[in-house]
């Protein structure tokens, strides 16, 4: 498991810009959202090889590039709650902010995303 990358300032701007329009929770907030019963889709954006390499048990996989694409195929319902992480949180929150602007209502991104997800205990599957 490696730590967190370090950025370009372009690339930062570009996901402190989407992150002041979507939804963040931290891990702890995601386990209250489980444990709750809440109903919710979980969504891995990360790579195809990030995935395969392990992900969020009973997660969907539709990477960042792809997304926008296919997302209202896989979740056709705009109001669903709508749980995307990435590695870290960065991606996930770029890719909140399109599917916001596609108007699905309630999108959140996992800061933290798969690291903090990993380090939580919750399920992992391969």
């Amino acid at each position: 498991m490696s730590g967190p990358k370090t950025h370009n300032p372009g690339f930062l701007a570009l996901v402190n810009d989407a992150k002041s329009r979507i939804r963040e929770v931290d891990i702890e907030q995601y386990k209250g959202l489980v444990s709750s019963g809440d109903p919710h889709v979980l969504i891995d954006v990360r790579e195809e090889s990030e995935w395969a390499a392990g992900h969020a048990a009973g997660s969907m996989h539709l990477g960042k590039g792809i997304i926008e694409r296919d997302i209202e195929a896989k979740v056709p319902d705009k109001n669903a709650t709508v749980v995307l992480y990435c590695g870290g949180g960065f991606r996930s929150a770029l890719a909140g902010d399109a599917l916001r602007q596609m108007g699905y209502a309630n999108v959140i991104s996992l800061d933290g995303g798969w690291r903090a997800y990993q380090a939580s205990g919750l399920p992992v599957e391969k």
